[in-house]
């Protein structure tokens, strides 16, 4: 197996077509045809399903993908990093979308001002979600709610968020999970690590709270929680920013779920130049101190 039959594997898997692959890598349909049956003998097992006039991938090449895609993405950062040491080439960065509504247009701004060489792609989802995205290695770095526990992450504190209950104005003050009770919940889609936080305080309390409903953006959820339909969990950050803030009322959370830590996380042998780069110019712009003392706890490759 070499990265000429696995780039070849991929491009096929990405067209759907042995004629459009063969042209988008400058060879003959049979070449291709040829490697990739060597391929799938070396591996013993079929990659690919193959019908009269159609090519799709087999249960098998499914899997196969993640790991073909994960050892050119290293190649190519190895490639680069080896040339010039400096950041270029494409950069999948994942995020929260709390901490891109919040944190990242500056970031991005000025990263993308000082490395011009790096073609940067943002993905936003849940913590959960992009987590499992970097473990797999179809994104470089990823700022999540944390700490996370992965024996194949790295990781080092990026921002201290403070987190909020909110709801609508005239709503009693909560001092507790009982203050709150059977009260609807609005929240992102399971994967969200503050809507976690927020059912374990329930939980740890043994306070039920009403049916929780998902929403798909931070705007839709304030609207709602004004209407007096419910309660949220929002940063503090976020719900500065967003128009209509004055209508709801806000809540401290204890110590144990008003925290709300984003991290940087990035796979243990993929910190390259572009990761660092943009470590370091978290630490600049936002926290050193705190940074800092993330990097005594967790170890890098730096």
């Amino acid at each position: 197996m070499d990265l000429i039959q696995l780039r070849m594997f991929c491009t096929v898997a990405e067209t759907g077509s042995l004629a459009r692959a063969a042209q988008a890598l400058h060879r003959v349909p049979s070449n291709l045809t040829t490697r990739l049956r060597q391929l799938e003998q070396e591996l013993g097992a079929d990659l690919f399903i193959r019908e009269k006039q159609r090519i799709r991938l087999s249960p098998v090449g499914y899997n196969f993908l993640n790991y073909a895609r994960r050892i050119l993405a290293l190649s190519d950062e190895a490639l680069n990093m080896a040339h010039s040491g400096d950041p270029s080439g494409q950069f999948a960065l994942g995020s929260m979308e709390s901490t891109a509504a919040t944190r990242l247009p500056t970031l991005l701004a000025t990263y993308h001002q000082r490395y011009p060489q790096v073609n940067l792609s943002l993905i936003t989802g849940t913590s959960e979600e992009i987590t499992e995205r970097v473990r797999v290695g179809t994104l470089a770095a990823a700022l999540v709610h944390g700490p996370v526990d992965a024996d194949e992450l790295h990781s080092c504190v990026a921002f201290n968020e403070e987190l909020v209950l909110i709801s609508c104005a005239g709503f009693p003050d909560i001092k507790s999970p009982a203050g709150a009770a059977n009260q609807t919940l609005f929240s992102f889609r399971q994967g969200c690590s503050y809507r976690k936080q927020l059912e374990n305080w329930f939980k740890h309390a043994n306070v039920q709270h009403g049916t929780i409903m998902e929403i798909h953006s931070y705007h839709a959820l304030l609207a709602c929680v004004a209407s007096g339909a419910g309660l949220a969990i929002i940063p503090a950050s976020v719900l500065q920013q967003l128009p209509g803030s004055e209508r709801v009322k806000t809540h401290p959370l204890p110590e144990e779920i008003r925290q709300g830590i984003t991290w940087l996380i990035w796979r243990r042998e993929a910190f390259t130049p572009n990761v660092k780069a943009l470590k370091f110019l978290i630490i600049e712009l936002f926290d050193q101190q705190t940074a800092e003392e993330a990097d005594e706890s967790f170890v890098d490759l730096s």
